[in-house]
């Protein structure tokens, strides 16, 4: 094992958490029960790393190996970074019917053909999704295993989602998805998260979409102080049609995990009171971002609680309507 198998394999222990790290190694295929036994996981992590890279050295596991277990790790926990999501444009006859051994294959020969020195796995999940991990050389250097690629594409669905992809890369995993896919195009869906199943669920629109017309109404008091009825109607009411309005723009029951929205703005200044500014003729440019652990949780508390206005602007309802949570909005529209 070099010295550069080496470290990639000593990082990629690093990040595991120690209660991890016996479930992870359990699911390799290149340690024997034998030597899971003789690890001990109380040990400290550079103590246990030690001894782990003496059995890999031992079994005469190689790179390829090493990014197995680290594909293995990103698979269970795909929250490890920002993930991009992307649409493929004008299907081919045939893209419904591709198959996983036919993607494999032309996947691999339109990249290869593409960039001299890259590697690349494959592999498919228990949910149907297909991860890739691609680890990017050129035509004079080796592939740097220290910064993949992954990108995950559900076949027979026109999406997919990318993280750890540099812009210079972008165009080469474009043009051999699109040709693997049997796509027309792809474009970026302006949707992006560090969780990986929310962008995925609401691009995907795998999340409850059904709009109840009525919701259960809270108990009552066992001894209600008097009040007048037709305040108390009109006051259900509304608190009944801000709860409606706010399920229909932001969904019923668990909500993906959206951490942030973006709005660029790229507008004309208008303040007649602020002449300088006005006159200008390039657009006046801001940015307003909003941000949560829950963003369409909160969002749709803010409007069911009567904190937000009704009905509730498209700027926002869009965030599900067009599974995206960057927008540029000019004098022409978003």
């Amino acid at each position: 094992m070099d010295d550069s198998t080496k470290r990639i394999l000593q990082r990629l222990i690093r990040r595991i958490p120690s209660q991890m790290l016996q479930t992870i190694l359990g699911k390799w295929a290149h340690l024997s029960r034998e030597d899971l036994h003789s690890l001990d996981f109380t040990q400290p992590k550079w103590v246990f790393t030690e001894h782990l890279l003496a059995h890999c050295e031992e079994n005469g596991l190689t790179v390829k190996h090493i990014t197995e277990l680290e594909m293995i790790y990103i698979i269970e926990n795909p929250n490890q970074g920002m993930w991009h999501g992307f649409q493929l444009l004008d299907a081919e006859e045939d893209a419904p019917s591709i198959e996983l051994t036919q993607f494999k294959e032309q996947f691999k020969a339109n990249l290869t053909e593409l960039i001299s020195h890259v590697s690349i796995k494959i592999k498919k999940h228990t949910d149907e999704a297909i991860w890739i991990r691609i680890a990017w050389g050129d035509n004079f250097t080796k592939p740097n295993h220290l910064k993949p690629t992954y990108v995950v594409h559900h076949l027979q669905t026109p999406y997919v989602f990318v993280t750890g992809l540099t812009s210079k890369h972008k165009p080469l995993l474009n043009q051999a998805l699109v040709l693997a896919t049997r796509y027309g195009s792809m474009k970026d869906a302006h949707l992006s998260g560090r969780n990986l199943t929310a962008i995925r669920d609401l691009l995907m629109r795998q999340y409850q979409q059904v709009f109840p017309t009525k919701h259960p109404k809270p108990l009552q008091e066992k001894n209600p102080v008097p009040r007048n009825p037709n305040i108390e109607k009109e006051q259900a009411e509304n608190t009944e049609n801000r709860l409606q309005m706010a399920c229909e723009a932001f969904g019923d029951g668990t909500l993906p995990q959206l951490q942030k929205a973006v709005y660029k703005l790229e507008t004309k200044f208008r303040d007649n009171s602020n002449k300088t500014l006005t006159g200008r003729e390039e657009p006046f440019r801001g940015v307003v971002e909003f941000a949560s652990t829950n963003l369409l949780e909160s969002l749709r508390h803010c409007v069911s609680s009567g904190m937000a206005s009704t009905p509730v602007t498209p700027l926002l309802s869009s965030i599900t309507q067009k599974g995206r949570n960057y927008f540029v909005i000019t004098d022409k529209g978003v």
